[in-house]
């Protein structure tokens, strides 16, 4: 395998050891938007698989059917069976599965799954592994499909339910229905696909996380095959492609805090756009460096897509309770206008659910991956996400590409279409006027409005209960941790240094 040489950093922000782990080429690329193009491309993708399939992920639901009938049409749609389907049709495959502990017994006795399970358990060349290498409180959150070393996904969608969607976000779609037949609400996401030393430097990331997990150690595969799934269209050939990484402090193991840098390098280098698509708002270190850019006369415009708000009962209070002191704060230093979140809603006005993990910045570097802008994706969970930057050796011709992959899921967002929105940010300069102008009733971008918050809202966003910045902060004392705790030491700093000469402080 092939590794890049880092470019010269007035060239490029990503620097392998720092913001990546390493930078691949990938012989040909795409970014897929929605489950809808995810799911019938990786059953087109596992149909190639001669040797090993790794599905490496926060969730996994057997019951749920891939669908999209490219190739084998009498193979069986859903997901647990097509890869039984698959190891019974050939003999030198085997398949690795490793999830996330407490998401799968939380999980493991719905529907059929425990069948699927004992299936996979009673058949030598499929092996399972719960992950729970990580510390209490935290997950593994990957989202990662590797196939005989040759072909990956790497992103933000789970083999699970409840994710299935088009861009279209039809109200009342008949596909997006639950195993047991129970509808679920729209869903927007995003994965991509890579071919070539890119996808074997996943592989290795995928086996190390299996050894870590406690599975046997395995070998790559170097057959040199080429395996790119039937029917879909790469969108970057021969690009050049970083991966970065997030882990937590683990026994015998350093953390990693790859994709923090990133974050931050990417919101530093903007010059006129950063357009982010996330789960969460949530991460004080990332509002710190929002906060920089918007303090500057020139700096760039920031548009972030969010869910109305986070899924679950506990999440939104605590995520979404963040979000509103965040972005309270930050509209305080937005004094030329530059900072707008938006949610997507259908045509028929059901907020759609935002579980994409994207940045794009200006039309340069587009990255994708499983992390959102919280501090569990920074410091806690672990998570792998890919960028491609134009300013990489031999990526000089990315840019249109870039540009246009932002521009359609503005324009998906806004019920238009990306010829419009590119030509109306190119007249206007602006990606928020363009939103602005474009937007209205239906299917459409709505603006954020901070909700009030009670009592104990605040309370849970300030000590960050639910999303602590790394595992050290789980048992940490409320009072030394929250969003607002630089403004707090420094406050008691400030009372030290007034505090007169030899008085003790205490009443």
């Amino acid at each position: 395998m092939s590794v890049i040489e880092p470019p010269p950093s007035s060239a490029s922000i990503l620097a392998p050891g720092d913001n990546c782990w390493s930078i691949e080429q990938a012989s040909r690329a795409a970014v897929l938007i929605d489950a809808d193009a995810y799911f019938a491309a990786a059953r087109a993708a596992m149909l190639t698989a001669k040797r090993r399939i790794m599905l490496i992920g926060w969730d996994f639901d057997g019951r749920i059917e891939l669908t999209g009938v490219r190739g084998a049409p009498d193979a069986p749609m859903r997901v647990g069976d097509f890869i039984l389907w698959l190891v019974n049709r050939t003999p030198t495959l085997e398949v690795y599965l490793l999830r996330w502990d407490l998401g799968a017994l939380r999980t493991l006795f719905r529907g059929t799954t425990i069948f699927t399970f004992v299936k996979w358990m009673w058949h030598k060349r499929i092996h399972t592994r719960l992950d729970g290498a990580h510390p209490p409180g935290a997950s593994h959150h990957q989202k990662i499909v590797v196939i005989d070393d040759c072909f990956a996904f790497c992103g933000g969608i789970d083999m699970t339910g409840d994710r299935w969607d088009t861009r279209a976000h039809r109200d009342g779609d008949p596909g997006r229905r639950r195993p047991g037949g129970d509808a679920y609400p729209p869903w927007h996401d995003a994965t991509t696909a890579l071919e070539g030393d890119a996808a074997a430097r996943l592989g290795e990331l995928a086996r190390d996380r299996w050894r870590i997990a406690g599975g046997t150690p395995l070998q790559p595969i170097t057959d040199g095959a080429v395996c790119w799934p039937e029917g879909l269209e790469p969108m970057f050939r021969d690009v050049a492609v970083a991966i970065s990484r997030s882990r937590p402090v683990l026994p015998d193991l350093e953390p990693i805090r790859e994709i923090e840098r990133l974050y931050l390098d990417m919101i530093a280098k903007a010059r006129r756009f950063i357009y982010a698509e996330s789960q969460y708002f949530a991460s004080r270190r990332i509002a710190e460096a929002i906060a920089r850019r918007l303090d500057e006369a020139d700096g760039p415009e920031i548009v972030i897509v969010n869910p109305l708000t986070a899924n679950g009962w506990l999440e939104p209070i605590a995520m979404d309770s963040a979000r509103a002191r965040l972005f309270e704060a930050l509209r305080q230093r937005d004094t030329h206008g530059r900072l707008r979140i938006y949610h997507p809603y259908t045509a028929a006005g059901e907020p759609i659910y935002v579980h994409a993990k994207i940045m794009i910045v200006d039309e340069e570097m587009i990255r994708v991956g499983s992390s959102n802008m919280n501090n569990r994706s920074l410091r806690l969970d672990t998570e792998c996400d890919v960028t491609i930057d134009r300013a990489c050796p031999r990526n000089d011709g990315c840019s249109p590409t870039i540009r246009a992959i932002r521009d359609g899921l503005i324009a998906e967002h806004l019920g238009s279409d990306a010829a419009t929105v590119a030509e109306m940010i190119d007249a206007s300069g602006s990606i928020v006027a363009t939103i602005e102008r474009l937007r209205g009733t239906g299917r459409s971008l709505r603006p954020y409005e901070v909700p009030d918050l009670s009592a104990v809202e605040t309370w849970l966003a300030d000590n960050e209960v639910l999303d602590p910045e790394g595992p050290e902060e789980m048992f940490e004392a409320l009072g030394k941790r929250g969003l607002f705790r630089r403004a707090r030491d420094r406050r008691r700093a400030w009372r030290a240094l007034r505090k007169p000469p030899g008085r003790s402080g205490k009443a």
